[in-house]
């Protein structure tokens, strides 16, 4: 027996005491009596304790619940694979939609991001544009609440149909794959598909240069189905003349790009039938000011150059036939310069005809002289003739008469030291402009002598001005100007 007044760790001691006391004496079905009846009341316990947690859980998960609801949408529940929202599997997307049916309508769009280069060389153009398709596939419809679409990238496209659409007359085209293939798939819960790729083409376009550097060109990008006639696959522009949007910022170096329209019409191969075709053509005119300054220029002033000779004396032979072949070659370094740029076409174009004719103007300079010298050579012979057969000019007593052509030495001025200038007569002798001199002996030789001596005899006798020179002075000029009236009108 325990005392019952002690403090509560002496009387915690005589508790365990009489317990043990007590089992000692209590049966055996006893014990296990009180055993399971103290198991059933720890179950019940913790029962109670898991009961008051899982209500806690239902409350936080109500209030999330609510707070979710607002942009809760089954379009994006994370599904396991026999659960997918588009089906995939369970079609065979290897046939068009609606097989068996009319033809599925595909309507397409385009946004020109850039012209990045026109070639005349290899008549091509090379463009990167936006690409998009619009169809309707029922075997992509999934249920929504909110009508709200999905957005897959490249990955999809291998697994369902889209259009196969590709560019005519192309001669090299790539999808940009940086940092991905771009790409995208846009799937509404109606089943309509929105496709879209960036696209860097080039295409052949067939130039006329016929009035080059004056000329406009119209190319054209091409797009058709590969292998669905128009009874499989109608493809239209989704909304006519807006379908196709162009950057502000399009600028070329050498064109200006007037305007884009859209055309479609129908294209037959004969051993596989009529396919739609759609057309994204635009028209380009040429910037002229290049081709004045580095063409046109140039040109003139060659042939303004080769008109320097009609007023250089025709007895400076190298100095005239140096400038002429001068021009001439570089005339023809003009020619081979443009047309080194240009595609070896069989037919004339405008530059070729105004540089041709300048390369005639300069070639006629040169052989203008050639006839100047060879009538002033015949004109000579002429005359020493005709010297031969009268030795002697003078008609007066005492009057010695010499006719000179500008040209002198010592001995001819020391022959004259003994004559004074009495009169210079002008004589026209077969249209050429000579001065004769007549001098008069003097009665006083002495003094005749020294006047004589100090006499400069710096008189041009002979003016070297042939009537041709004079002529070509005005006729090249006026021909060439009336040319480039002729030519500026009709080109521009």
């Amino acid at each position: 027996m325990c005392a019952p007044v002690g403090i509560s760790t002496a009387g915690r001691h005589c508790s365990a005491d009489h317990s043990v006391h007590t089992a000692r004496t209590m049966p055996h079905s006893l014990k296990v009596i009180v055993l399971i009846f103290c198991l059933i009341l720890l179950t019940a316990s913790k029962k109670h304790r898991r009961r008051r947690w899982a209500g806690q859980m239902e409350v936080q998960r109500q209030q999330a619940s609510h707070m979710y609801k607002k942009n809760h949408d089954i379009t994006k529940l994370r599904r396991g694979k026999n659960d997918q929202l588009l089906r995939v599997d369970e079609h065979d997307f290897t046939m068009r939609p609606a097989f068996g049916g009319p033809a599925i309508p595909v309507g397409v769009d385009v946004q020109v991001e850039s012209l990045d280069s026109i070639s005349e060389v290899d008549m091509d153009f090379t463009m990167t544009l936006y690409l998009r398709h619009y169809w309707k596939d029922d075997r992509l419809s999934f249920p929504s609440s909110t009508n709200k679409s999905m957005t897959f990238d490249s990955r999809l496209v291998k697994k369902i149909w889209v259009p196969d659409v590709f560019f005519v007359h192309s001669k090299r085209s790539f999808i940009h794959d940086t940092t991905t293939d771009n790409i995208m798939l846009r799937v509404y819960p109606d089943g309509h598909v929105l496709y879209s790729m960036r696209i860097t083409v080039t295409a052949m376009c067939n130039m006329d240069f016929s009035r080059f550097p004056l000329d406009t060109q119209t190319c054209s990008l091409e797009l058709e189905s590969y292998a669905y006639t128009d009874e499989d696959l109608m493809l239209y522009w989704k909304n006519g003349n807006e379908s196709l949007k162009t950057d502000e910022k399009i600028s070329l170096s050498q064109f200006l790009i007037q305007k884009f329209h859209t055309t479609s019409r129908l294209a037959f191969y004969s051993s596989t039938g009529w396919y739609n075709r759609l057309y994204i053509s635009f028209t380009l005119r040429r910037h002229i000011f290049f081709f004045l300054l580095q063409t046109y220029f140039p040109a003139i002033l060659m042939v303004m150059l080769s008109w320097v000779s009609f007023w250089i004396d025709r007895r400076a032979v190298p100095a005239r036939v140096s400038l002429g072949i001068t021009t001439v070659l570089t005339m023809s370094t003009i020619i081979t310069g443009v047309n080194a740029s240009m595609p070896r076409v069989s037919y004339i174009k405008a530059v070729d005809i105004y540089l041709w004719v300048s390369f005639v103007f300069v070639f006629l300079s040169v052989l203008e002289y050639a006839a100047v010298n060879y009538l002033t050579t015949v004109q000579e012979r002429k005359e020493m003739k005709r010297r031969e057969k009268f030795p002697c000019t003078c008609g007066m007593s005492h009057t010695k008469t010499m006719m000179l052509d500008g040209m002198y030495d010592d001995p001819d001025t020391n022959s004259l030291a003994g004559y004074t200038k009495n009169q210079i007569v002008a004589e026209d002798v077969e249209k050429q402009e000579k001065m004769v001199v007549h001098m008069t002996k003097s009665p006083s030789t002495n003094a005749a002598r020294k006047k004589g001596r100090k006499v400069q005899v710096g008189l041009r006798i002979m003016q070297n001005t042939h009537a041709i020179d004079t002529g070509s002075r005005m006729i090249f000029p006026a021909s060439f100007i009336f040319f480039n009236l002729i030519y500026w009108s009709v080109f521009c």
